[in-house]
C-alpha cells in the first residue's frame, strides 16, 4: 500500500478526537468564556496543518491513480498489439473491421481491414455460420484453434501447428500389430514334395521380407501360415495409400511358380496396449477369412472396420472334414436343447426357406422338434408358391409359426439357428435374438462388420454357391433316422439354383456335389422350375427398368426405375441379373425405389469388378458378384449421382494397385 494510503488510515481516529475536543470546549463556554476561546484559538494550529497535509495526500492520490490508469491501458494495448494471439473484428456481412499485428502478419497482405473473408479465409464461414464457438482451421500452412465470440462478432486464433505436429508425431508413432495369414497353404502345399515345398515357402518369405524391409516393418513367422508384423500407425496409413499391393504382389508372384496363394491381413491399431492391439488384430483376421480371405482388414477400438483387396473371386477352400466337424458340432447342440428355432433374413427368398427347411430336417434326425419362423407377408411370389406347395405336407406346414409364436415358445434352452444372413438389423424377428442366449450362424455371405454377437457356432463360407448348398452338406452326416421327402429335398434345390442362376454364377463342385444328394433323395427339377416361374406383370415391371439403361464406363450398366413407382427387391436384382447377360455388360446397377423414402440398388458382375467394394462404400454389402444396398433421404438421381461417384473411386483404386 502506498504511503499516503497508511497516513490516511490513521488519520481517521485522529478527526473523532478533534470532535470530541470540540463538544468539551462549547460545554466549557457556557461556564468560562475565556478559557472556552483560548482553546478554540490553540485547536487552531492543528487543524490547519491537517488540511495542508490533506491537500498534499488527495494531490498524490490523484497522480496515483492518473498513472495507474496509464500502465492498465497501456498494458491493455500492448496486450493487443504484441501478444501472439491473433484478434479479429468482422461485420455482419463478414468483412474484417480490424485485426491485429500478430493475425495480419500471416496473410502476405499490408492490412485486412475492408477484405471480405471470402477472400482472405474461407474456412471460417463455415465456424461462424454454424454458430461453433471453438474449432481448428488451416490458414496459410498454420493451425489455428478459433474461438468465435459471437455478440461481439469477434475471433480469437491460436496458432497450435506445433502442437497438432506434436500429436501427429505421437499418433504415427504409435504401434500396431498385424497378422499376415497364408489362406490356402495347406490345400496347395498337401501334395508338394519336400524340395518345391520348401522352395515355396522360401519364395514367399522373401517376398514378404523384402516388403517388411522396404517399409519398415518388423515381421516374425510364427509357423507354417502365419506371421506377426510389428509397425506404427504412420507406417500404417503409407500402407493404406498403397492399398497394401502386397497381396497382388504375393499372388501373381507365386502363380508363376504354378501355384496361388493368398493373403488375409489382420490389424489392430488404436489402442496402446499390447493385449489389446493382438486381440483386434486376430479379431480382424478372422473377419477377413470370414469375407473370403485376400484381403487385408484393419479393425479400429470403436468397432469400425476399413478393408482392401477382395477384388479376386474366392476359390473354393472349404473341406469336407470341416463340414462333417460343423455337422456334429451343430448336432451336439441341437441334441443339449430343448427344441430348435429356425429364422432367416426377412423378405426370404429361396435359399433362407431352403436352408430353413434344412436345419428343420437335421433336428428332426436328432429327435428334436424343430420350428421355422415366417412372416407370410413378406414372401415374394416364388415364396409364396413354395409355402403353396409345404401346406400339401401337413407334418411340414405345422413346424411354420410367426415370430410372436416363437417369442412365446422359446426358453433358456431353445437353439436359435440364424441362417443366411449374420446381421442383427436383418433377421426376421430381433426380438427373438436378443430374447434366445443359445445362437448358430450358418450363411453364405462374405462378413461385415455388423454381426450376431456371441454365436455359439458360426459356419460361414462364402465360397458356397447358397446356404441351402451349406445345410445339404450337413445332411450327409446327420443319423440316418427317416427319409428326406420330395418337397423338402426341392427346397434346398430350389434355394441352390435361385442362387446360382441355374448353376451359371458361384458354382463350384461342390455345388453339383450338393444338388445331385438331393437329386438322389427325391428333389423334383420340374417342381422347382414351377416355382420359379414368374407372372406377366413381373416381367413387364422388369422390363422397365431394363429400358432405361444407359452405360457409364465401358462394361459397366446403370438402369434406373420411375420416381413415382415402386419396385420390390426381386424385381430390382431381376433387372440387374438380365442385364448381366447382355453383351458387353461386365457389371450392371439396377436403382429403384424401394418404398416411400428408401432407394434400393442391386448390383451384378462376372467377377471382373467387385461390385461388393462399390455397395460397402455405399454402406451396403454382397459378394463380390452379388451385392446391394439402400439409401434413404435421396432422390432416384442424387442416388445414381452418388453410385457413380463410388464407381469411379472404384476404379481410381484399381488403377492405383
Amino acid at each position: 500500500m502506498p504511503a499516503f494510503l497508511e497516513k490516511r488510515s490513521i488519520r481517521y481516529p485522529f478527526y473523532g478526537l478533534i470532535g470530541v475536543t470540540v463538544v468539551l470546549l462549547i460545554v466549557l463556554l457556557l461556564y468560562n468564556w475565556i478559557l472556552s476561546v483560548a482553546g478554540l484559538f490553540l485547536m487552531f494550529f492543528p487543524l490547519y496543518y491537517m488540511f495542508v497535509i490533506e491537500r498534499r495526500q488527495r494531490k498524490e492520490m490523484e497522480e496515483y491513480i492518473a498513472t495507474l490508469s496509464y500502465r492498465v491501458k497501456k498494458v491493455g494495448e500492448e496486450a493487443l498489439m504484441e501478444m501472439p494471439i491473433g484478434i479479429m473484428l468482422i461485420n455482419e456481412e463478414y468483412f474484417v473491421e480490424w485485426t491485429n499485428p500478430f493475425l495480419a502478419s500471416y496473410f502476405d497482405e499490408e492490412t485486412l481491414v475492408g477484405r471480405s473473408l471470402y477472400d482472405v479465409a474461407d474456412s471460417l464461414i463455415p465456424l461462424i455460420k454454424q454458430e461453433v464457438e471453438t474449432e481448428i482451421i488451416t490458414l496459410h500452412g498454420r493451425k489455428f484453434r478459433v474461438i468465435h465470440k459471437r455478440e461481439e462478432r469477434l475471433l480469437y486464433f491460436f496458432d497450435v501447428t506445433e502442437q497438432k505436429e506434436i500429436e501427429k508425431k505421437y499418433q504415427d508413432d504409435r504401434t500396431v500389430i498385424g497378422t499376415i495369414f497364408l489362406d490356402n497353404y495347406d490345400d496347395l502345399t498337401q501334395g508338394m514334395d519336400d524340395q518345391m515345398r520348401g522352395s515355396i515357402n522360401n519364395l514367399v518369405t522373401s517376398i514378404l521380407n523384402k516388403w517388411a524391409q522396404d517399409n519398415g516393418i518388423f515381421l516374425k513367422r510364427v509357423s507354417s501360415e502365419r506371421f506377426i508384423a510389428v509397425f506404427s500407425e504412420g507406417i500404417l496409413h503409407a500402407l493404406e495409400k498403397g492399398k497394401f499391393t502386397i497381396l497382388d504382389d504375393v499372388r501373381e508372384m507365386t502363380s508363376k511358380q504354378n501355384v496361388s496363394f493368398t493373403l488375409s491381413i489382420g490389424v489392430g491399431t488404436g489402442v496402446t496396449s499390447l493385449p489389446e492391439l493382438g486381440a483386434l488384430a486376430q479379431s480382424s483376421l478372422d473377419l477377413a477369412l470370414g469375407r473370403g480371405g485376400d484381403q487385408v482388414a484393419i479393425k479400429l477400438p470403436n468397432g469400425k472396420v476399413k478393408f482392401f483387396g477382395g477384388k479376386t473371386n474366392p476359390v473354393e477352400k472349404r473341406t469336407r472334414v470341416r463340414a462333417r466337424v460343423i455337422s456334429h458340432a451343430l448336432r451336439d447342440l441341437i441334441t443339449a436343447s430343448d427344441k430348435v428355432i429356425v429364422m432367416g433374413h426377412k423378405n426370404p427368398d429361396m435359399d433362407s426357406i431352403g436352408s430353413s427347411i434344412g436345419i428343420y430336417k437335421v433336428a428332426q434326425m436328432n429327435q428334436k422338434e424343430a420350428y421355422i419362423v415366417v412372416n407370410t407377408t413378406e414372401l415374394d411370389n416364388g415364396g409364396k408358391r413354395l409355402m403353396e406347395e409345404i401346406r400339401q405336407s401337413e407334418q411340414l406346414y405345422a413346424h411354420f409359426i410367426g415370430p410372436e409364436q416363437a417369442l412365446e415358445m422359446s426358453t433358456d434352452k431353445t437353439l436359435l439357428v440364424i441362417v443366411d444372413t449374420h446381421k442383427p438389423a436383418l433377421v426376421m424377428e430381433e426380438r427373438l435374438l436378443n430374447k434366445i442366449d443359445h445362437v448358430v450362424v450358418i450363411d453364405h455371405h462374405r462378413r461385415g462388420e455388423d454381426f450376431i454377437a456371441n454365436p455359439l457356432l458360426v459356419y460361414m463360407e462364402p465360397y458356397a454357391s447358397s446356404t441351402a448348398e451349406l445345410v445339404t452338406e450337413f445332411l450327409e452326416y446327420q443319423p440316418k433316422r427317416g427319409k428326406i421327402e420330395m418337397i423338402e429335398a426341392t427346397a434346398l434345390l430350389a434355394g441352390i439354383i435361385v442362387d446360382t442362376k441355374s448353376f451359371s454364377l458361384r458354382t463350384g463342385s461342390r455345388t453339383f456335389d450338393a444338388a445331385s444328394y438331393l437329386r438322389a433323395h427325391g428333389a423334383d427339377t420340374v417342381l422347382v422350375q414351377k416355382l420359379l416361374k414368374e407372372d406377366v406383370d413381373t416381367y413387364i415391371k422388369r422390363a422397365k427398368l431394363i429400358e432405361s439403361v444407359t452405360f457409364y464406363r465401358e462394361g459397366v450398366a446403370i438402369a434406373k426405375g420411375n420416381e413415382n413407382e415402386l419396385n420390390d427387391q426381386v424385381i430390382i436384382a431381376q433387372a440387374a441379373d438380365t442385364l448381366l447377360t447382355m453383351d458387353g455388360v461386365l457389371a450392371s446397377f439396377v436403382i429403384s425405389k424401394r418404398n416411400e423414402g428408401v432407394i434400393g440398388i442391386s448390383a451384378r458382375s462376372l467377377g471382373n469388378i467387385n461390385v461388393q467394394v462399390i455397395m460397402e462404400s455405399l454402406k451396403g454389402g454382397g459378394h463380390l458378384t452379388n451385392a446391394a444396398t439402400q439409401l434413404s433421404g435421396l432422390t432416384i438421381n442424387e442416388t445414381e449421382t452418388k453410385l457413380k461417384l463410388a464407381i469411379d473411386e472404384y476404379f481410381e483404386g484399381v488403377k492405383k494397385e
